[in-house]
């Protein structure tokens, strides 16, 4: 089940039977299927405030993914992703100006760059974070087939 909440925010303004259904849809390209996850949408103090207590980092984000996966594990679902994905709207907005993106297409690359996270694509060693990007274009692309459909 893929739940989405706020805290401290209003909610983004997206089409959440489509998202969920685009998020199933990227996850079995990896042969994976979508567990508990819960989408938290907040604003940069709660992400910094997440950020120190749970990280020991001390710096805004975008977006913090907790992979509960291992709990799927324990079930006998290999093949399950689950866990909780916290965005800063307040982020989001940030980059997408710096970017020269649309908020809604920035908001979409960030969603879904959780679940390619959980799905096992890394952004932080040599050469992953251009490996992370052409799987978020190539998530972005299906969506934009999803919702022309």
């Amino acid at each position: 089940m893929i739940s989405y909440q706020t805290d401290g925010v209003k909610m983004p303004a997206i089409r959440r039977r489509d998202i969920s259904a685009w998020i199933k849809a990227v996850a079995a390209t990896y042969g994976k299927r979508v567990g508990d996850i819960g989408y938290i949408f907040c604003n940069d103090d709660k992400i910094l405030e997440v950020n120190r207590q749970y990280l020991q980092h001390d710096y805004y984000t975008d977006i913090i993914t907790f992979d509960y996966s291992d709990d799927a594990l324990l079930t006998g679902r290999q093949d399950t992703i689950a866990g909780d994905l916290f965005i800063s709207l307040d982020t989001v907005r940030t980059n997408a100006e710096q970017q020269g993106t649309t908020y809604d297409e920035e908001l979409h690359r960030v969603i879904i760059h959780g679940i390619l996270h959980l799905c096992g694509i890394n952004d932080k060693g040599p050469g992953e974070r251009e490996v992370m990007e052409a799987e978020e274009n190539k998530a972005l692309k299906l969506l934009n087939k999803l919702i022309r459909q």
